[in-house]
């Protein structure tokens, strides 16, 4: 660490003002303290790995989301990242997504299905050899997941329960459907996934951005048919495609 003076000084600079942040910011509900615990935890670890992109407005209203009005999100980012170094049988920290580009990208980490990768706060999870692997996979993680640790910044406390209040509704609608109609060209399991995971507004967002809706794994004549938003490839400059520092 002291081989690399300039990291030190920035994880100092970033602990110091991310538990100020944090501090103030939910010192009006009591929360002083571990609000500037989780501030400063946060800006220690994107300090020493240079995380935010300072020389970007997406930088530094991303450093200030993460330990102000998101922290909520940041704390289930600081227990991804405890998660992570216990799973480095799947792989490790992914430098060459994570340097400058707001967001920490993990190999491994949590996962929830085999292939799915999660984000949550500012970390993506169960990424895979992206590094080496096909472009479709680093466009998942530049594209599709980078707008999910957008949303959580945005969304902040929020995020989780918009989200999984429509897994839950979702899930319940698509199995009032197929039992209603008793669908033979699709699965039970494929029509709640449909309603659930894939028709949830972030997902489809999400997909959007990436340029992959409708994805394969949904039910033929369910869910929004056209995208959300346009996909980042329709623009000649988006931020999500800068290339990673070296």
């Amino acid at each position: 660490m002291f081989a690399h003076p300039e990291r030190v000084a920035e994880a100092v600079g970033t602990t110091l003002a991310g538990g100020l942040l944090g501090g103030l910011t939910w010192s009006v509900v009591g929360l002083t303290w571990p609000a500037a615990a989780v501030g400063a935890a946060n800006g220690l670890i994107c300090g020493l790995r240079q995380t935010y992109g300072w020389s970007s407005w997406r930088g530094v209203v991303a450093f200030t989301l993460d330990s102000t009005w998101a922290l909520p999100m940041t704390v289930a980012a600081l227990a991804a990242h405890g998660a992570a170094q216990t799973t480095r049988q799947r792989g490790g920290y992914v430098r060459a997504l994570s340097r400058r580009m707001d967001r920490h990208v993990y190999a491994g980490g949590l996962r929830v299905r085999p292939r799915f990768v999660i984000s949550l706060g500012n970390t993506v999870n169960n990424s895979g050899d992206v590094v080496r692997s096909s472009l479709r996979r680093q466009q998942l993680v530049r594209e599709h997941e980078d707008v999910h640790v957008w949303q959580a910044r945005w969304f902040g406390p929020l995020f989780p329960g918009f989200y999984v209040g429509w897994l839950l509704g979702g899930a319940a609608v698509g199995a009032v459907m197929w039992l209603a109609r008793r669908r033979r060209d699709a699965s039970l399991f494929a029509v709640v996934e449909t309603c659930a995971y894939y028709c949830n507004p972030f997902e489809w967002w999400a997909y959007s951005r990436d340029g992959s809706w409708r994805p394969s794994g949904m039910v033929t004549g369910l869910g929004w048919r056209r995208p959300m938003v346009r996909p980042f490839s329709s623009s000649a400059h988006h931020p999500a495609q800068r290339a990673a520092p070296g």
